[in-house]
């Protein structure tokens, strides 16, 4: 028997700071969705007591330092399960790229284990089990479009925003977020987007409200650290996008484009200088 599972990225439609608490983690603020830019699990059980991860990509890591192998072992001790699974992880999402690709490999992980060993374990528990591998999890879990608080585990559903394309661009450099958010200062931050603003426009389905409503504290460490991620954005504002941001801690760049007919355009003109640029829409 085998279980397949989707695995889609995420964009920060806004992405704020309120402060660092008392336990290291920064207190929160995203309205956050998904794309139809996905890895694919292929899992099956195996008769051995053991996790295996394949992957055609030769650039991650198929141990414990993988989040889709910490899922599998923490279902597995969690629920006391004996037998073994064999993963096959076909990758297409961008590492280290603010689009929560690991998060989201691990999510399929858990609901995919949960189907495949009849675990009857429900969505609140999956999420509770997905907060334990980190902030993006229980997010990626149950997908659609919500409001993040705390450090980013307590969720609240929203509308899905209004159907739009989605230029996704990632220079070849790869970000850390704990170096992002240890570069942030939180008191110093002058400007904050407003969860609100964004919440009114996606309820109302207000495609230039959601593009005017867009922000990220994040950018200002990442495009002082890396002004390439900066000059990304400039030629995709400077291409047309409607829209234009950069997603989580970076350096993915994305742009909200409503017209097909541009679509074509701002691609071709950002892989004269960026290798990898994806054309998606938004999974609603």
């Amino acid at each position: 028997m085998k279980i397949y599972e989707k695995a889609p990225a995420k964009i920060n439609l806004m992405l704020d700071v309120l402060h660092k608490r008392p336990d290291g983690y920064h207190e929160v603020e995203m309205i956050m969705t998904m794309v139809d830019l996905a890895d694919r699990l292929e899992m099956s059980a195996l008769p051995r007591d053991t996790i295996i991860i394949s992957s055609q990509a030769g650039y991650i890591p198929l141990d414990e330092k993988n989040l889709a192998f910490q899922a599998a072992k923490l279902i597995k001790e969690r629920y006391d399960v004996r037998s073994g699974v064999y993963i096959h992880l076909d990758k297409k999402i961008p590492v280290a790229a603010g689009l929560a690709g690991g998060s989201s490999d691990a999510a399929a992980t858990l609901r995919g284990l949960n189907r495949l060993w009849k675990l009857g374990i429900s969505n609140e528990e999956l999420m509770e089990l997905g907060a334990e591998l980190g902030s993006d999890v229980p997010f990626c879990v149950t997908g659609g479009t919500v409001l993040a608080t705390g450090r980013g585990e307590k969720l609240a559903p929203l509308k899905n925003p209004p159907q739009c394309w989605v230029i996704l661009a990632k220079l070849p450099i790869n970000v850390s977020t704990a170096e992002v958010y240890g570069r942030l200062k939180s008191e110093e931050i002058q400007t904050h987007p407003s969860a609100d603003r964004m919440r009114r426009a996606i309820e109302e389905g207000d495609f230039a409200g959601v593009c005017g409503a867009l922000g990220n504290v994040l950018e200002g460490v990442t495009l002082q650290v890396y002004p390439e991620v900066a000059h990304l954005k400039e030629t995709m504002i400077r291409l047309g996008a409607d829209g234009v941001l950069m997603s989580g801690s970076g350096p993915t760049v994305f742009g909200l484009v409503s017209k097909e007919s541009k679509v074509s355009r701002i691609y071709n003109g950002l892989r004269g200088f960026c290798k990898e640029v994806y054309a998606v829409r938004l999974l609603t």
